[in-house]
């Protein structure tokens, strides 16, 4: 570690249990436990998601814990996408540095010297900048996937299709398609806490009215889980003792992390009203058996249909957008499309009622 020329510090910053804010102190740790070890001229790059200024104090700390009097403290955001990281680490969309002098850029060029070569834009900015990149970029897909839900709830009441709506709206370059596909909203371990811990640093900065909406952006995304309720209740009568099938775990397809996950949201909120959940995901029942051990769970997908009455879609893995529904067997003919994905006339010519968020649901 003594001959390193640059160390990078990847640790998470989970929301801090009981607030808005981010915990940082993973980070306090590493640069605690990395102090001992550092030459003078090193650099210490961070590329986790921190509240802006994160930087400059843990820039104090170096200095404190090491006795060097001008540390050196870069800021590298990561951007890589669950399910695609080793594609997004080699080939980015995009590389900042947020730097406080020219060796850590130019130890920072040397780093990345192929990626830059193949043309990938590198910036270099001051580290608060760097520090404010991920948050913005969150939010801002967050604001999107919570725009087109908002205009999914319009569409459900009045006979409108927020799926061809967002089609037509995203042929705009200026809006663009990515991330206006409605349903049950956005989980994991990044979009839901990266705007909760932008919100309580804006109010720390005393700038919070200029984030304030990104209270109704959360807001949005958990109703569209209530929605689901809402639909099962309204259809059953009552989720007191009906076995509902959740078809997924993972807040995405491709992935096993459970965290935040709107599926799983969704089981526990028809457990808590009565259900009889069964939960079936690919690759993600371990999580849930670890953080939720009271759900049940089925590997097998198709004697996890077995007598159900309600089967909800939340998470749109492969397997589930190219089921055949002749192949299923469940005590009542009921599917919630919570994710778009389904062939709808498909699973109607099976016999099943299909309930698709965002479309002309009027009751």
């Amino acid at each position: 570690s003594r001959e390193a020329d640059i160390h990078f510090i990847c640790v998470g910053t989970p929301q801090t249990p009981g607030s808005l804010a981010a915990d940082t102190s993973y980070l306090e740790s590493a640069i605690k436990g990395l102090a001992p070890y550092l030459r003078e001229d090193a650099l210490v790059a961070g590329k986790s998601t921190v509240p802006v200024g994160t930087a400059v104090r843990l820039t104090e700390l170096l200095a404190e814990t090491t006795g060097f009097s001008s540390p050196n403290l870069a800021w590298n955001p990561e951007f890589l996408r669950e399910g695609t990281a080793l594609e997004d680490s080699l080939r980015p969309d995009r590389l900042v540095v947020g730097v406080t002098n020219p060796r850590s850029e130019e130890l920072l060029r040397a780093v990345f010297a192929p990626m830059i070569a193949s043309g990938i834009p590198f910036l270099v900015t001051d580290l608060a900048t760097a520090e404010l990149v991920k948050a913005a970029a969150n939010a801002f897909l967050a604001t999107k996937i919570s725009f087109i839900n908002a205009m999914a709830e319009i569409a459900e009441v009045s006979g409108a299709d927020a799926s061809q709506l967002a089609t037509a709206i995203g042929y705009d370059e200026r809006i663009g398609n990515k991330f206006l596909r409605n349903g049950v909203g956005f989980g994991g371990g990044c979009l839901p806490k990266d705007i909760r811990a932008l919100m309580a640093r804006a109010e720390e900065l005393g700038v919070g009215q200029s984030v304030a909406y990104l209270k109704e952006i959360d807001n949005i995304n958990l109703r569209r889980r209530d929605r689901v309720i809402h639909l099962l209740t309204q259809e059953l009568g009552t989720l007191k003792d009906k076995k509902v099938l959740i078809l997924g775990a993972a807040f995405k397809p491709d992935s096993d992390d459970v965290r935040d996950s709107p599926a799983l949201a969704i089981a526990l909120l028809a457990q808590a009203a009565g259900a009889n959940v069964v939960v079936h995901d690919p690759v993600a029942l371990h999580g849930v058996s670890l953080k939720h051990p009271k759900l049940p769970v089925e590997q097998h997908l198709h004697k996890a249909f077995d007598s159900a009455d309600a089967v909800v879609l939340a998470t749109e893995w492969k397997e589930y957008r190219e089921l055949d529904p002749t192949t299923v067997s469940v005590a009542n003919k009921l599917i919630i499309d919570g994710r778009n994905v389904l062939d709808v006339a498909k699973w109607q010519r099976a016999g099943f009622t299909v309930l698709a968020l965002g479309k002309t649901i009027t009751n």
